[in-house]
């Protein structure tokens, strides 16, 4: 079974606002975030641009529509998140520690990682979701939160991709690496699988 979208097969989507869409067997490209990490007035306006663009592009996109979306939204809510809003929980070991346990207790049962980075507001993950993908992610948040003892710190929706084929997936892993260059090393937590690291630094 291949790791990539195959557009002819079932495509499952969950959610009612904004669809997450997940195919059996096929990585996801996923960011989720803390709760303060973002102005809400920017994030209503971007939400809202988002959504009338999805209306008008039905996934699954080709090549040329999907960097539109990430030219015009991913980009933009990245050098957001980049700014370091809000608490920036993650730069403190303990918290990032943590979450570095939570992701990779089931590594290989429930879901295989292949690329994530914690930084000081958000996480990027690149994995296959063995189960379903929104019953991960709603056990990484609860699981964190319940164990460092602060209550509730996550934004409750986050944004998913389905990966196309072997070049989106090493663009994906060349962003995550890339995403933290710029901050002390102190700050974030990068871990890649074989299969990642063997990706080069450059597109080739």
């Amino acid at each position: 079974m291949s790791d990539f979208l195959d557009p002819s097969e079932e495509i499952k989507k969950h959610g009612s606002k904004l669809p997450h869409w997940q195919q059996d067997g096929v990585m996801q490209f996923v960011t989720f975030r803390l709760g303060d990490s973002l102005p809400q007035t920017k994030l209503t306006e971007w939400m809202e641009s988002r959504k009338t663009f999805l209306e008008q592009n039905p996934k699954p996109w080709t090549e040329k529509t999907e960097f539109e979306f990430h030219r015009r939204f991913t980009q933009r809510f990245e050098e957001w998140l980049d700014e370091g809003a809000g608490s920036c929980l993650f730069r403190q070991p303990e918290a990032r520690k943590l979450m570095e346990s939570i992701l990779m207790k089931f590594q290989g049962e429930r879901y295989i990682h292949e690329s994530w980075v914690i930084m000081p507001n958000h996480l990027h993950l690149l994995f296959k979701p063995l189960v379903p993908m929104e019953k991960l992610i709603q056990a990484w948040k609860s699981t964190f939160s319940h164990r460092f003892g602060q209550g509730s710190v996550w934004q409750e929706r986050y944004r998913d991709t389905l990966i196309r084929d072997p070049k989106h997936f090493a663009n994906c892993v060349r962003y995550i690496r890339r995403n933290p260059r710029q901050l002390p090393k102190e700050t974030f937590t990068l871990w890649e699988s074989d299969r990642a690291k063997k990706i080069s630094a450059y597109k080739e």
